[in-house]
């Protein structure tokens, strides 16, 4: 999850967010420890606080199905954060099936093209 910017999140902006939210400890340090692996039991409280941080449900965590799901409908609301995506979207709106169609294979046409401008050439 990042911030509107696109930019990441610091360890101390989360952990200052969960230490306000739930009036505990929440070092910068634990925070780091959870994101790099080195503690994996995080308390009921923590985890309540980064939901709510990240502004996910706590099965988020647990559940992997509904997390690749939430992640999902994360990185759509990021697109959407996107002017030009936002714009598109919303002038699609109220076209007719045969329109969206339309324009999805156009965007599929656009997608390949641009790709392939990305591959190194051989």
């Amino acid at each position: 999850m990042r911030r509107p910017d696109r930019e990441q999140y610091t360890n101390e902006e989360v952990a200052r967010a969960c230490r306000e939210a739930t009036g505990e400890s929440f070092s910068t340090t634990y925070l780091w420890q959870l994101r790099t692996g080195r503690r994996d039991n995080p308390t009921k409280r923590h985890l309540e606080a980064l939901a709510q941080f990240f502004q996910v449900p706590p099965a988020y965590f647990f559940d992997e199905r509904q997390g690749a799901e939430i992640a999902k409908e994360l990185a759509l609301l990021g697109a959407l954060r996107d002017a030009g995506v936002r714009s598109l979207a919303l002038r699609a709106v109220g076209l007719s099936p045969e329109g969206l169609d339309t324009v999805s294979e156009l965007v599929d046409v656009i997608a390949r093209r641009d790709a392939s401008r990305r591959r190194p050439s051989v």
